[in-house]
């Protein structure tokens, strides 16, 4: 039996006037889900524990049946795990962003958040704009290091966890009410408005239409993560396939292999079909019993408030990743179980996450259950099936106890 998660980050969400009642998962065109459905288990799962934020970091552990409650430190430890920073128990990790704000004639505080991920930016173009910061905001004790896209990493030696904001939460809003008490942390994103604002690529991106990234922002502050290795837990060999270095990270807490697909960027026109694909070689050829696909687009849309786009990515989730990782395992004659779900909404009204329970669907190719006739939000829930701890749902598509 083989075993695939696909996970499609961010994808729930509420009924839009605009679309006539209807969710964004309602109205995509979605004809491999369809298919699945109404012979698949269908529920809803709380993959983020109450009294917990409701982030890609807790949900996805949670997914990956790790209780967040026990093993959540932070979001971007996780992340550093990923990009290779080897880190001391005494140091705090934090988010960088690279975030567009706006350019009026203003003092910093009063400037707003106009794009959490400066249009979704390059590797390439941010780090060169994170090496402008490296050089122009030297704090001893601080340390810079390049993630991928709009994301990357601050960490301080002997440092202490501070409460900070997530930039996509403030989206619009003015930021003085939500820089960092911490006055080091608060003085580097000021300065680095300075730095960034005129820098040579941003004069470059203003030509061609595209959101400045002119300044630092972070967030997600957390220490050293400890995650106990997902083969001992489960008996299964993973691999994780993802574009973003938090779900690489934990990844690499839980000591699983990581495959890179060329053109996956966790946008909208990442490489669904290489995931998929590569999800496929590494069940049927490669020998691995597990294969977490996470796909970031539907919640980056749904970030941005993007109807269409946010529909766009749940079709490309459908047909160029399930559809594909489906007819993949048919042809090889393999007997597998598949859990497709969001790692949590993300409503395009709110522009980001909340913590309500999000719908699985979860396909046995070995056996027929009595589903439902669509896969969304709203069929799932009258089913009555609910997964309170959804950190136990992993154990179920395993078929077996998670300690």
């Amino acid at each position: 039996m083989k075993y695939v998660v696909v996970l499609s980050d961010g994808m729930a969400g509420r009924p839009l006037e605009e679309l006539n009642g209807q969710t964004t998962m309602e109205a995509a065109y979605t004809p491999v889900m369809d298919v699945l459905a109404p012979v698949s288990e269908v529920g809803m799962a709380a993959m983020v524990p109450k009294g917990m934020a409701p982030g890609s970091d807790t949900a996805n552990l949670a997914v990956m049946g790790y209780d967040p409650k026990i093993y959540y430190t932070g979001r971007s430890p996780l992340e550093a795990l990923s990009i290779g920073v080897d880190m001391e128990d005494t140091d705090v990790s934090f988010r960088c962003n690279i975030v567009t704000l706006s350019e009026e004639d203003c003092a910093y505080e009063d400037r707003t958040i106009l794009d959490h991920s400066s249009d979704e930016i390059s590797t390439e173009d941010a780090a060169v704009l994170v090496e402008a910061l490296k050089e122009g905001l030297k704090t001893e004790g601080y340390e810079f290091y390049v993630g991928t896209s709009y994301r990357h990493l601050l960490i301080q030696k002997n440092g202490k966890v501070v409460e900070l904001t997530p930039p996509h939460d403030i989206l619009t809003k003015r930021i003085g009410d939500y820089l960092p008490e911490d006055e080091v942390l608060c003085e580097m994103m000021k300065k680095s408005y300075e730095i960034l604002e005129n820098h040579p690529l941003n004069v470059e991106r203003r030509r061609q239409g595209l959101h400045p990234a002119n300044s630092a922002w972070f967030w997600g502050a957390g220490k050293k993560p400890s995650l106990t290795s997902f083969e001992k837990r489960t008996g299964k060999n993973g691999v994780m396939i993802s574009a973003v270095d938090l779900l690489k990270g934990i990844a690499v807490g839980a000591d699983m292999d990581r495959i890179i697909v060329e053109g996956a960027n966790g946008g909208l026109h990442t490489n669904y079909e290489g995931k998929a694909r590569s999800a496929v070689k590494a069940l049927t050829e490669d020998g691995y019993d597990f294969a977490y696909i996470h796909v970031e687009a539907p919640d980056e849309m749904g970030h941005q408030g993007n109807i269409q786009d946010k529909i766009t990515a749940i079709e490309n989730v459908d047909q160029k990743v399930l559809g594909i990782v489906v007819e993949g395992l048919e042809k090889a004659q393999e007997d597998y179980r598949i859990l497709l779900l969001p790692d949590h909404p993300t409503p395009i009204e709110v522009r980001t996450h909340t913590g309500d329970p999000v719908p699985y669907l979860l396909y046995d190719s070995t056996k027929k259950e009595t589903g439902v006739a669509a896969y969304n939000e709203k069929l799932a829930a009258a089913t009555g099936r609910n997964w309170i701890d959804g950190y136990k749902l992993i154990g179920h598509l395993l078929q077996e106890d998670i300690c």
